[in-house]
């Protein structure tokens, strides 16, 4: 089945906006605001007439008032350049028992599809990294309705499989996701080479934001009885008894996600989680929404 964005994702799109603290204003003219000043199309600030300033810059109103020349300074408005990272190894095939056609890798397609179509409206470029199988897929970073349906049929392709690539296949990324640039990575978020990958870029000057997926049935662990239990990527397996293994797996995890979180905040990393019972409109919102917004969702 195509994939279509959610109503409810849809809903929420115009109070949400892509933005990066460290843009990099490359020429075009998206809704993002660069920190570039100069002859732009909103308004910063004043300061001192200088030799080889444009008269009509000059604001003659409050020279009425002081006697003394002031241009008026703006931002540009420049197109950002947004990089969607998905993390499509094997083990975000995971969906819970009562919801097995909503996988992890499925949930991070849609939020995916989210933002290409926030960039869309903005005007900016977007690009589209797929990570499975010990590989990597690029689509190289555009703007439109065209670069939308290549990035549409290579997530509809992409099926969860394998491990993550190593570092050498990962090298290229340092070319491609050029300093300025926004990084969104959707992982499960327990790779640490992923995680060590997002602190690289944020400390390279790259803008990095996360979305950590679990299930619902990681984070309440409502499971009876006898489990057997294999990690897809490495293949070990595990049997434990439900009842004596609830509080031990609660802790671990709950200990691992906050370890996670103090890591990529430390890095400078905004990180939200997602549970695969809520919203999907959640984790947009905490991210790209305004922060009244994002507080609303919590």
């Amino acid at each position: 089945m195509p994939l279509s964005l959610p109503d409810e994702v849809r809903a929420v799109l115009g109070e949400l906006r892509l933005r990066s603290r460290a843009s990099i204003a490359s020429g075009g003219l998206g809704m993002h605001a660069s920190r570039n000043r100069g002859a732009g199309l909103e308004f910063a600030q004043y300061r001192g007439y200088q030799p080889g300033d444009e008269p009509r810059h000059i604001d003659w109103k409050l020279f009425a008032r002081s006697d003394r020349y002031f241009v008026r300074e703006a931002e540009f408005d420049s197109q950002l350049t947004v990089w969607i990272v998905i993390d499509a190894s094997a083990s975000m095939g995971q969906a819970d028992q009562t919801r097995v056609a909503n996988r992890k890798l499925d949930a991070a397609k849609l939020l995916a599809l989210g933002v290409m179509e926030l960039a869309l409206r903005q005007g900016d470029l977007f690009g589209l990294v797929l990570l499975a199988n010990n590989a990597v897929e690029f689509i190289a970073a555009a703007a439109g309705p065209r670069q939308r349906d290549r990035c549409l049929l290579a997530l509809d392709r992409i099926q969860p499989g394998g491990n993550l690539p190593g570092a050498d296949a990962l090298r290229p990324l340092w070319e491609k996701i050029q300093a300025g640039s926004l990084v969104l990575l959707i992982s499960d978020g327990f790779d640490d080479a992923l995680t060590e990958l997002s602190c690289r870029l944020a400390s390279a000057r790259r803008e990095v934001r996360c979305i950590q997926l679990s299930s619902a049935e990681e984070r309440d662990f409502p499971f009876k009885g006898g489990l057997h239990f294999r990690d897809p990527e490495s293949g070990v397996e595990i049997q434990v008894d439900a009842a004596s293994a609830r509080a031990g797996f609660i802790e671990r995890f709950g200990k691992a996600r906050e370890a996670l979180r103090k890591r990529l905040q430390t890095a400078g990393i905004a990180q939200v989680e997602h549970v695969l019972d809520r919203p999907l409109a959640e984790p947009m919102r905490q991210l790209f929404g305004s922060p009244r917004s994002a507080a609303e969702v919590r």
